[in-house]
């Protein structure tokens, strides 16, 4: 008897350059052994260089690309990344529980890695109101969290890090990954932040000018682990150590001219 495929499917914008948004996330599902899906809420005309243009997809087609993905597939985790506008997140968390997902990793973008804003203003209430509280588990980096929390100071060291993610709990999260990839230091330093405590996840920093769509790829790489069963602890672990191999081969590809990809496939080729 065949075993399940593990299915995990992302719902996110469309990079045009390939290196972030739905195209991330699909190699990242791959690289890591699990079928990907997808409902694109936004296409945009990127590269590394920048966010050229935004054109949002019609919420009722991201409805309909929701019924269409979950009323078919046995849809194991979903990652949810670039939401720009309020009718859109209603849709994804009205999606949400008439599937009842349950097993949700929100990477909450916000702004492009070459600073470009992906949301609209009055969106990020809905985010926090509809989707936050809905999600297993979200990922900000520290600009993300100090903009959920309407906190001017960015988290510069790992106790305003767990105090901020320590605040994304009061305010609905379930459980949040501070990502410290923003900070200085010769290691990265993300914390997992639970009612249950904290938990630390060390990993070197790499230098290199290839980080375009690593916010991604991590939520996308820990939502294939959980699709394929495994604790979120062992997710972010295991995601953590593949990322940190794809930003150390990243420094092998020449893409564009700006802040290029990370090297999703580094483990063969």
């Amino acid at each position: 008897m065949t075993a399940k495929t593990p299915i995990a499917v992302t719902i996110a914008g469309s990079d045009s350059g390939g290196g972030a948004g739905i195209q991330a996330d699909l190699k990242s599902f791959s690289a890591l052994g699990v079928y990907g899906a997808t409902v694109i809420t936004a296409l945009t005309a990127q590269n590394t260089l920048g966010v050229q243009g935004i054109h949002d997809v019609p919420a009722g087609f991201v409805a309909r690309q929701f019924d269409s993905v979950f009323s078919d597939l046995a849809v194991d985790a979903a990652k949810i990344g670039m939401l720009s506008q309020v009718p859109v997140i209603e849709a994804v968390a009205a999606g949400l529980d008439r599937y009842a997902v349950g097993t949700v990793v929100l990477d909450p973008v916000m702004v492009a890695t070459s600073g470009d804003r992906l949301i609209a203003p009055d969106a990020v209430d809905a985010l926090r109101n509809l989707l936050i509280p809905r999600a297993a588990l979200i990922t900000p980096n520290l600009h993300e969290s100090a903009a959920l929390l309407d906190d001017p100071a960015v988290a510069r060291d790992e106790d305003a890090m767990r105090r901020q993610g320590e605040a994304l709990l009061q305010r609905g999260a379930k459980a949040v990954l501070m990502k410290g990839g923003h900070q200085e230091g010769a290691r990265s330093v993300d914390l997992l932040v639970e009612p249950s405590g904290v938990t630390r996840f060390v990993g070197p920093r790499i230098e290199t000018n290839n980080t375009h769509g690593t916010g991604c790829s991590l939520s996308a790489a820990i939502a294939a682990g959980l699709a394929k069963g495994q604790s979120l602890a062992a997710s972010i672990g295991d995601a953590k150590e593949w990322l940190t191999g794809a930003l150390e081969a990243s420094r092998t590809l020449a893409i564009g001219h700006g802040h290029g990809p990370v090297h999703h496939f580094h483990r063969w080729w």
